[in-house]
């Protein structure tokens, strides 16, 4: 899409919860690389710049707060790290890039200073690669493309400034990310979390999700299972409820209501991956890593308790992500039943929760999305 037809993001209108909104460390860093070549490329200060967002339809002014060449063919830029009023460690840090020609004709990414390398399988980059994910990195390849047309042999250095100090602060030591932050978003901007106004808008959802008398609703922590609920369970949209980290204050606000009402649901569908859901089998039901240690634990103990063998189990308590114990697991012997038993028991437990409840059906995907417990249902056989 030209960029002309595309429309500007404007950061200055707040959200609706009245706080302002930010940009994500990848658009600063594709932001950084575009006003990079703009200046190897055609000798151009630029005091701001224009990227485009992942949803192709918007863009987003990015102001630049330094540029320079560091030689005949390489260039660097420095973004000033703006994450509006949502609390980021990442907040006021200098990303930068530094862009060098390359004869390989390919777009090549590295880790700069501060920014992580990942050591250990289960994250979005393959082991060896720069903590840098998809979705920044194809903001950048389109940065690339914007400026070089058919040129795309570059080397994209991707840096912060006491990136190294920041990421102690972060959960990137424990996940094997060593050097610094991550690169990361996956719409370019930062929403702010207001806990309040996000807790209170969960319990506005979750009654609309109930209203006409709907028999069967689900309760998604993230994007991951939003297909599932569509097109397999055939839900319309206003029935799946993004509740964040809060299932516990989700779980509430649903007995509350239906208590009020006077009335049952048939079924209640949790659908997320087990890095969130699993915790509940910890009694954790608020599940921000600042506020949780991660569910690897859980995973083991109930593959020790299946029976599995001892040193499967060591592997999975020593895991760095529960996405890289679904991976230990693939192929082995008896996983989706694993699986399938932790759908049980979170189902069980939190059945307790929301009595009002006839059936709660877990359903667990790995970050692709794909189904690692109980098998896919026939679409269109939930109830709507």
């Amino acid at each position: 899409m030209a960029q002309t037809e595309l429309k500007e993001f404007d950061l200055s209108v707040l959200a609706p919860n009245g706080l302002r909104r930010g940009r994500t460390t990848g658009s600063c860093a594709a932001a950084a690389v575009k006003a990079a070549l703009h200046l190897l490329l055609h000798g151009e200060y630029r005091s701001q710049v224009q990227i485009t967002l992942p949803d192709d339809t918007h863009y987003l002014t990015v102001p630049i707060q330094d540029s320079r060449r560091l030689d005949l063919q390489t260039a660097r830029a420095d973004v000033l790290k703006d994450g509006g009023d949502d609390p980021d460690n990442t907040h006021g840090a200098t990303i930068f890039a530094e862009v060098r020609r390359n004869d390989t004709g390919q777009i090549r990414f590295f880790a700069g200073t501060g920014v992580g390398t990942a050591t250990q399988p289960g994250l979005r980059v393959a082991v060896g690669e720069p903590a840098i994910n998809p979705t920044p990195r194809n903001m950048m390849r389109q940065a690339v493309a914007d400026l070089s047309g058919n040129d795309q042999g570059f080397d994209l250095t991707i840096g912060c400034v006491n990136g190294e100090a920041i990421a102690r602060k972060t959960f990137n030591p424990k996940l094997g990310i060593v050097g610094g932050i991550s690169i990361l978003g996956t719409s370019g901007l930062v929403e702010p979390l207001s806990l309040a106004s996000w807790i209170a808008s969960i319990e506005v959802y979750v009654r609309v999700a109930l209203g006409n008398d709907a028999t069967s609703i689900a309760l998604l922590p993230g994007k991951i299972g939003r297909v599932y609920a569509k097109e397999i369970l055939s839900l319309p949209e206003q029935r799946s409820v993004q509740i964040a980290n809060f299932l516990g204050d989700a779980l509430d606000f649903l007995q509350r209501a239906l208590t009020e009402q006077q009335r049952h649901l048939d079924v209640l569908w949790l659908l997320g991956h087990p890095g969130k859901l699993a915790k509940a089998l910890d009694a954790v039901w608020d599940t921000h890593s600042s506020k949780s240690d991660m569910a690897m634990n859980v995973v083991a103990r109930i593959a020790a308790e299946r029976g599995l063998n001892n040193l499967l189990v060591q592997e999975l308590e020593q895991a760095n992500t529960v996405e890289a114990a679904i991976q230990r697991l693939t192929n082995e012997p008896g996983s989706q039943a694993l699986w399938m038993d932790i759908e049980q028991r979170i189902a069980a437990l939190v059945h307790t929760r929301v009595p009002a409840v006839k059936k709660v059906e877990v359903r667990l995907f790995d970050l692709q999305g794909s189904i690692v417990g109980a098998g896919r249902a026939r679409k269109g056989a939930a109830f709507s």
